[in-house]
C-alpha cells in the first residue's frame, strides 16, 4: 500500500492524522489514574494530582491538528467533486458512512457490557464509569462530521473571502467567550463547539492551497503562541487545553479562545515544518508506519480507551495489583512503559477484530438530500449525548439507556448505510 501511494498524494497530511491520534491516545492513557483508597478504586486524573502536568496539554491536545488537516483533505476533495460534476449527496454519505461505521460495534459492545455487568450486581455507579469513560472519543465524532456537513458552505466561504472568512470566525469565538465570562450568558459558549473548530478548519484550506508557505506559518505559530501566553497569563483562561477535575472553566468542553489560539500555534508550526515532513516521509519504512497507522486510525481512536478499562479491569480483579501506587509518586512514572505495553496488548485483538469496519464499503446509490441531513442530526444527537450522560442510566432493569443507544443507529438506517440498512436490503 505504501508504494502503491500515487507520487502526488500529500504524505505529510497523513502523517499529521496519524500523529494526532496517536498523541491523543497516550494523552488518555497518562491522565487516567485510578487507584485503589481504602478499598475501593478512586477514578484519579493526573492533571488535578499533579497541576505542573497542565502543562503538557498544550502538547497532547492535538485536536486543532485534526481538524487543520480535515479542512486540508475536505477542500481537495470537494474542489475535486465540483471538477467532476459530483454531488453534496454522494461526496459526503461517503465521509459520513467511513466515520459512522467503526463506531456502531463500539456502541453495541458496550451496550451489551453494561446491560451484563447491571445484571450481574455490579454498581451501576462502576458500570457507568466504565461506559463513560470508554466512550469518550465519540464526542469529536459529532463535532468533525457537523464541521464536514458545511463544506460547500465554508469552501465557497473561502473562495470568495479568504482569510477574511478565518478572521470572521475568530471573532465569532471572541463574542461567544466575551458574553460567557463577562455577562454569564448561559449556554452560549457551546456555539464555540462551530466558531473554534471551523475556524482552524478554514486554516487547512489556506493550507491545501499553499496560502501558508513555511516562513509565513511559522509566523502564525508564534503569533497564535503569544497569544496563548497572554491568554493564560493575564486572561482567565486556565492552563490545561483539556478539562481538569474541579477547575471552574474547560478550555475544550466546549473550546475557548485559548483553545483557538493554541491550534493557530500548532497549525503554523505543523505547516512551517511541512518541507521537513515531506523529506523524512521519502524513507519508505517511516511511511509505511504512517500507511500502517492511517488504515486503522479510527479503530484505534474509538477502541483505546476500552482496552485502557480491560487492563483496569484485569488489574481490580487479581486484588487491585498495581494499582495501590500513588497516581504522581515516582513509583507510578516507573510503572507506565509497563502499563503502555499492556494496554497496546489488550488493543491488538480490538484493533484486529474491528478495523475492518474502517473499510465497509456501501452502496454507490445516491442518498437523498433530506435523509442525509436527518441522519446526521440522529447520530450527532446520539453520539454528542453519549459523551455528555453516558450510555449507563442509574435507572431501569437494564441499566442502559436505549434511546441513546438507538439514536446512532437509526440515523445510520435513514442515512441508509449501517448494520440496520443493510440488514433491511436483505430481508427486502
Amino acid at each position: 500500500m505504501a508504494l502503491q501511494a500515487p507520487p502526488e498524494r500529500n504524505r505529510y497530511v497523513d502523517f499529521l492524522r496519524a500523529l494526532s491520534i496517536l498523541a491523543v491516545v497516550v494523552g488518555h492513557w497518562l491522565v487516567a489514574a485510578p487507584y485503589i483508597k481504602d478499598g475501593a478504586v478512586e477514578g484519579g486524573h493526573l492533571l488535578g494530582i499533579l497541576p505542573w502536568t497542565q502543562w503538557l496539554t498544550w502538547g497532547f491536545q492535538v485536536m486543532p491538528l485534526f481538524f487543520l488537516v480535515g479542512g486540508f483533505s475536505n477542500g481537495i476533495s470537494w474542489a475535486a467533486t465540483q471538477r467532476k460534476g459530483g454531488t453534496y449527496e454522494s461526496w459526503y454519505s461517503g465521509r459520513l458512512q467511513r466515520l459512522i461505521n467503526p463506531v456502531l460495534p463500539l456502541f453495541l459492545i458496550w451496550t451489551v457490557v453494561a446491560m451484563f455487568g447491571t445484571l450481574m450486581g455490579i454498581e451501576r455507579g462502576v458500570v457507568a464509569m466504565a461506559a463513560q469513560l470508554a466512550l469518550i472519543p465519540v464526542w469529536f465524532l459529532s463535532v468533525y462530521l457537523m464541521v464536514a456537513a458545511v463544506v460547500p458552505l465554508t469552501w465557497k466561504a473561502w473562495k470568495r473571502w479568504e482569510f477574511a472568512s478565518f478572521w470572521m470566525l475568530v471573532a465569532g469565538a471572541i463574542l461567544i467567550d466575551v458574553a460567557t465570562l463577562r455577562f454569564d450568558v448561559p449556554y452560549v459558549n457551546f456555539l464555540n463547539f462551530a466558531f473554534v473548530w471551523l475556524a482552524i478548519h478554514q486554516l487547512g484550506f489556506a493550507g491545501s492551497e499553499g496560502r501558508l508557505p513555511p516562513r509565513t506559518a511559522l509566523l502564525w505559530g508564534i503569533g497564535g503562541l503569544i497569544a496563548l501566553g497572554l491568554l493564560v497569563g493575564f486572561g482567565p483562561y486556565p492552563v490545561a487545553m483539556i478539562g481538569v477535575p474541579g477547575s471552574g472553566l474547560s478550555n475544550s468542553m466546549p473550546p475557548t479562545l485559548a483553545l483557538l489560539a493554541l491550534g493557530i500555534a500548532q497549525a503554523g508550526f505543523a505547516l512551517a515544518l511541512e518541507p521537513l515532513g515531506r523529506r523524512m516521509l521519502g524513507n519508505l519504512r517511516i511511511w509505511t508506519a504512517v500507511v500502517l497507522v492511517n488504515g486503522m486510525i479510527m479503530t484505534i481512536y474509538l477502541w483505546h480507551l476500552t482496552a485502557f478499562v480491560l487492563v483496569m479491569v484485569a488489574a481490580w480483579l487479581l486484588g487491585g495489583i498495581g494499582l495501590d501506587v500513588a497516581p504522581g509518586s515516582g513509583a507510578w512514572w516507573l510503572a507506565r512503559p509497563i502499563w503502555f505495553v499492556l494496554y497496546i496488548a489488550a488493543l491488538f485483538p480490538l484493533i484486529m477484530l474491528f478495523a475492518r469496519y474502517e473499510r465497509a464499503s456501501g452502496s454507490d446509490k445516491e442518498v437523498p438530500h433530506w435523509r442525509l441531513i436527518v441522519g446526521l442530526l440522529l447520530i450527532c444527537a446520539g453520539l454528542g449525548a453519549t459523551a455528555a450522560i453516558s450510555i449507563a442510566s442509574p435507572l431501569g432493569v437494564t441499566g442502559v439507556r436505549l434511546w441513546l443507544v438507538a439514536l446512532p443507529f437509526i440515523g445510520a438506517a435513514v442515512a441508509q448505510f449501517g448494520p440496520v440498512h443493510r440488514l433491511t436490503q436483505s430481508r427486502t
